[in-house]
C-alpha cells in the first residue's frame, strides 16, 4: 500500500507558527527540537463537511503528551483550533481532508538535546491535505515485524511523540515483504498494533483488541468501542497472540488516516474466507454514520448539492 500524490495538494498552503506559506516555501529552523531529536508531539485529524471528528479528544492527547514531555509552554486550545481554521480556509477545504498537527518544544539556542537550550517556543505546524482514507476496501496484507513496541517501563505509549523510528523500521520490513503494513508485538510477544494503526479481530463472534499496554490511546479505536457499547456488540480488550490472529474469523485496523480497514491476510495466513467480514462491514457503516453526525465545526461547508 503506497499513498498516491493528490494533485489538489500541489499548491498547498501550510501553517508554521501562524505563518501561512506555500508548501515549497515552508520550513522550520534546523535548531528546532523536532529536527534535533524528534522532540515533538503530533495528532492526525480528519475533516468531514466542515467538522473535525473528536477534535477535543485529539487535543486532549496532544496537550497531555506535551505535559508528559515537560514542555515549558503549550498553546491554548482556542489558539490551536484557530490556526487549524486559518489553514483550512486558506486552502478552501471543507471535506475529505486529513490534518497533521505537530507541536515541537521549539527552537534551541545551540545544538544539543538538553530542553534548557529551548529558549524560544513552542512551534506549531499545521498541514492539511486533500486525502480520503488511505487503505482500500479489498483487504490488507500484514506481516509480523521483528521490531517490538516499547512497554511503559521503556517509553510510555501514552506519549504521542514524533520519534517514529520503530514504526518506520517495521514499515521497511513490510515493504520488503511486499505487505501493506507490519503487525507489531510487545516485549512479551502479544500483539500491540501495526506500524500505523490499532488492530481488532473477531474470534468466535466476539470483537477483541489489544489492551493499551504497548500501543497509544487511539481516538478511532475508542470510537469503535463506543459504537460497540451503543449497538450491543460484544467486545473484549485483552492480550492477543499471533495464533489468535491467524485463526480469527475477521480482522481489521483502525486509525484516523485510514478509518476502518479490513485485514484479509497475516503472515501468509488467510483470515476467515479472505474477504472483509460482516462485523467489519457493519462497524464500518456505523463508523461512517458517526462521523457524518458528530464533530466540531471549524469551517463552513457548502450546502448539500452546492
Amino acid at each position: 500500500m503506497l499513498q498516491k500524490f493528490d494533485e489538489r495538494n500541489r499548491k498547498l498552503i501550510v501553517n508554521v507558527n501562524g505563518r501561512l506559506v506555500a508548501r515549497d516555501e515552508a520550513g522550520v529552523s534546523p535548531f528546532d527540537s523536532v529536527v534535533q531529536g524528534g522532540d515533538a508531539v503530533w495528532e492526525g485529524l480528519r475533516l468531514y463537511r466542515g467538522r473535525i471528528f473528536r477534535l477535543e479528544q485529539h487535543l486532549d492527547r496532544l496537550v497531555n503528551s506535551a505535559k508528559a514531555l515537560a514542555f515549558a509552554e503549550i498553546p491554548s486550545r482556542d489558539s490551536i483550533v484557530n490556526e487549524i481554521r486559518r489553514t483550512l480556509e486558506a486552502n478552501g477545504m471543507h471535506d475529505g481532508v486529513h490534518i497533521r498537527l505537530t507541536l515541537t518544544r521549539g527552537v534551541k539556542v545551540t545544538s544539543g538535546m538538553d530542553p534548557r537550550l529551548n529558549q524560544s517556543g513552542p512551534t506549531l505546524i499545521v498541514i492539511a491535505e486533500h486525502k480520503p482514507p488511505v487503505y482500500g476496501s479489498e483487504g490488507l496484507h500484514l506481516v509480523t515485524s521483528s521490531v517490538r513496541r516499547f512497554p511503559p517501563d521503556c517509553l510510555d505509549p501514552k506519549i504521542h511523540h514524533n520519534n517514529l523510528i520503530q514504526s518506520i523500521l517495521a514499515k521497511i520490513e513490510a515493504n520488503v515483504a511486499g505487505a501493506d503494513d507490519a503487525l507489531m508485538l510487545d516485549m512479551r510477544g502479544f500483539v500491540a498494533e501495526t506500524n500505523a494503526t490499532h488492530v481488532f479481530i473477531v474470534e468466535r463472534g466476539v470483537l477483541r483488541t489489544p489492551r493499551l499496554v504497548a500501543c497509544p490511546e487511539g481516538i478511532t479505536r475508542a470510537a469503535v468501542l463506543d459504537i460497540c457499547r451503543a449497538r450491543a456488540v460484544e467486545f473484549e480488550e485483552c492480550d492477543l497472540t499471533l495464533a489468535q490472529v491467524y485463526r480469527a474469523e475477521e480482522a481489521f485496523c483502525s486509525g484516523t488516516m485510514g478509518e476502518l480497514a479490513p485485514v484479509t491476510r497475516v503472515d501468509g495466513r488467510l483470515i476467515g474466507d479472505g474477504q472483509p467480514g460482516p462485523v467489519t462491514r457493519r462497524l464500518g457503516e456505523w463508523f461512517r454514520e458517526l462521523t457524518a453526525r458528530e464533530g466540531t465545526v471549524v469551517v463552513k461547508a457548502p450546502a448539500e448539492g452546492g
